[in-house]
């Protein structure tokens, strides 16, 4: 399997299915932060995402090591505003792009250069544009 090239420090953040991919043990994954670290580069999740990824079967064992490598950003009423503004001028809205724009808003905060690990290409896309580099899960 080809690694994809990460940059030298900078920011590697996970979105809901990019955190549910490394509880799985998903090799792409698992290899993606592993290569992150190995280049200096801080693995970071917005506080929402556990919630969004997390179901009754999840491994809480698991999670709770998992969590213990990654940086948890808090989003506090700042963020929220924030990340209500990029739904408006991305055009969407809804419960459906709620969680996407807190981990676009959180990512774009993040030290540059910025990855992603998504499965929500396209609205990230209109979220953070050119600003986040985007691998697709």
């Amino acid at each position: 399997m080809a690694r994809r090239k990460l940059s030298h420090e900078g920011t590697l953040v996970l979105d809901s299915e990019g955190l549910s991919k490394l509880l799985d043990d998903h090799e792409a994954a698992v290899a993606l932060v592993a290569e992150a670290r190995r280049r200096g580069m801080d693995v970071a999740i917005s506080a929402l995402t556990i919630i969004e990824a997390i179901h009754a079967r999840t491994d809480r064992a698991r999670l709770k090591w998992l969590l213990s490598g990654l940086r948890i950003v808090p989003i506090n009423d700042e963020d929220a505003k924030a990340a209500s503004d990029m739904l408006i001028g991305a055009g969407l809205h809804g419960h459906k792009y709620a969680i996407d724009a807190v981990v676009a808003e959180m990512a774009l905060r993040q030290q540059r250069p910025v990855v992603m690990l998504t499965s929500d290409i396209d609205d990230m896309v209109k979220l953070c544009g050119d600003r986040v580099r985007l691998v697709g899960m």
